[in-house]
């Protein structure tokens, strides 16, 4: 019998999931990207360290505390999960799975564009913060909920007004819609950004497998540098866009709340 998402986390499993990472840009600058990223999917409370992935401490490949729940570089982790669900008015029960799906620390390097925070009841998802993080150091948090925090289904479109500046060849304008599909093989998450007839859509999508060390491996060899890898990558779509005339935008204050929704 095949065990449920939050039951294999609750066992203190930890999944990698070799996602396929997409974006279009809209508008009448057109640009499109595509390129695989490494994640890694876990209940921060339950899991248990394997030789490639620790927990708080150095290692090939790490998932810090510090570096997740609240904000930038002084997280909480998972408790501050729990008391932003709580005072959302989903506090903690005991049927509860509170999984973390992030890019880890690869030989102590962090950068980390988006991670969520998932919430599951039983076997129902309940809940997503999705916490965003742009290259000027700075985070903010979008709590994804449906009224009521009714079970979120695969096709659900969550909205959340944009808050946070992530590009600076977009503007803080307009409004995010969410979409979560997860089972216990597979991933699949959808950003889509409207301003009018401009934004992106962005997409992650991959298998979820167990993480064993010569998937680790591989993924080290294949994509070498993990989160670094990612912000050369970030980087290099910057220029492609300035050289397509993109207009660079000055980066905001850092909004007071920590998560809105």
């Amino acid at each position: 019998m095949t065990r449920t998402l939050p039951d294999r986390l609750a066992r203190g499993e930890i999944l990698q999931l070799a996602a396929v990472v997409t974006h279009r840009r809209r508008g009448g600058l057109r640009h499109a990207f595509r390129y695989g990223a490494d994640y890694l999917l876990l209940a921060p409370e339950r899991a248990a360290e394997t030789v490639l992935v620790r927990r708080n401490r150095a290692g090939l490949f790490s998932v810090h505390d510090r570096d997740h729940g609240g904000r930038r570089g002084t997280g909480r982790g998972a408790p501050w999960a729990w008391e932003r669900l709580a005072e959302a008015g989903l506090p903690r029960r005991p049927d509860m799975v509170l999984g973390l799906l992030t890019q880890p620390r690869c030989l102590g390097y962090w950068f980390n564009p988006v991670s969520f925070w998932l919430l599951w009841q039983g076997t129902e998802l309940r809940a997503v913060i999705a916490e965003v993080n742009n290259t000027f150091g700075q985070r903010h948090s979008y709590l994804c909920a449906r009224p009521g925090f009714a079970p979120i289904r695969a096709g659900d479109m969550i909205r959340a007004q944009k808050m946070f500046h992530v590009s600076p060849f977009q503007q803080v304008a307009g409004h995010y819609d969410f979409r979560f599909d997860l089972d216990p093989e597979r991933a699949a998450l959808l950003i889509r950004h409207v301003d009018g007839d401009n934004g992106l859509v962005a997409a992650m999508t991959g298998r979820l497998r167990r993480a064993t060390t010569p998937r680790l491996v591989r993924a080290a060899l294949r994509r070498p540098g993990g989160a670094m890898r990612v912000i050369v990558l970030i980087y290099w779509q910057a220029l492609r866009l300035k050289l397509k005339g993109a207009a660079y935008r000055p980066v905001p204050p850092t909004p007071d709340q920590e998560i809105s929704r």
